[in-house]
């Protein structure tokens, strides 16, 4: 499989994408809902049926696992992972923190990852062993040496109000070890900040695959430790995620473990 034609297959995708989610940002949308507190908008979906357009014009023999409309499977050894819209209830209410994420994936293992914020016009992209970078240029981790000097990110899943307890109790003893704990609602974002240095640290409970593909490997090609809490290899899709700039990693492990003990 040649990379340069995935890689251009996936930037005209997001690029489609994020020309629709632009167009209807400042419009009237109509909002269903997922779930109690999870929301799909029709800005979702057309950027959505728009990305998967793009790529199976060019793959038509690809699988997809996109999250609006689930996976298509080919049999192939190819997967594309889409997030049309990450960050869709910032969306909905008009707050301009949320992207795209594409992910091509070969036999299991992401190879390129594409985090776009149209609003910004920021994008992040990554190729496997070639690094990271944001609008074309290098970028990598912060070098913040302790959690008292970092600024971390979090987010809380749709079924928070289920796990509120154990999901405190964390975001408590982080609060109190760091710098600083924002909420942006974007996973995909976050990730792609922590790849920058914008954050020196990101944890996160029951993400999905297309939350999380492009940005991990996004942040790791910048130099990021990802990891479960306990310190297990990660993997798309898993239910624990912890991504940092490699310094505060153990102290974040222990902090994330305990304070639920």
């Amino acid at each position: 499989m040649k990379m340069e034609a995935i890689k251009n297959t996936a930037l005209s995708a997001v690029f489609k994408g994020g020309q629709i989610l632009s167009s209807m940002v400042d419009s009237s949308f109509h909002i269903d809902r997922k779930g109690r507190i999870d929301l799909v908008t029709e800005a979702d979906t057309a950027s959505e049926k728009a990305i998967i357009e793009t790529l199976t014009r060019a793959f038509p023999d690809h699988d997809i696992l996109a999250e609006e409309s689930g996976a298509t499977e080919k049999k192939s050894p190819y997967r594309w992972v889409i997030d049309p819209l990450d960050g869709t209830t910032n969306f909905a209410h008009g707050l301009p923190l949320f992207s795209i994420s594409i992910a091509f994936q070969a036999h299991g293992e992401t190879c390129f990852g594409v985090v776009f914020n149209p609003v910004t016009n920021e994008l992040f992209t990554a190729t496997k062993g070639e690094g990271a970078f944001l609008c074309g240029r290098s970028i990598s981790v912060s070098d913040a040496p302790t959690l008292e000097e970092s600024l971390l990110v979090t987010g809380f899943p749709y079924n928070a109000r289920e796990i509120l307890p154990g999901l405190m109790a964390r975001f408590e003893a982080c609060l109190d070890a760091a710098q600083g704990v924002r909420r942006l609602g974007s996973a995909a974002l976050d990730l792609c900040y922590l790849a920058a240095g914008r954050f020196d640290g990101f944890w996160e409970e029951n993400l999905k695959a297309w939350d999380t593909a492009a940005g991990v490997l996004i942040a790791q090609e910048a130099g990021a430790r990802v990891t479960g809490f306990s310190g297990e290899t990660f993997t798309p899709g898993d239910a624990e995620m912890l991504a940092t700039n490699g310094k505060i990693h153990n102290d974040m492990m222990t902090l994330l473990t305990t304070s639920t003990a």
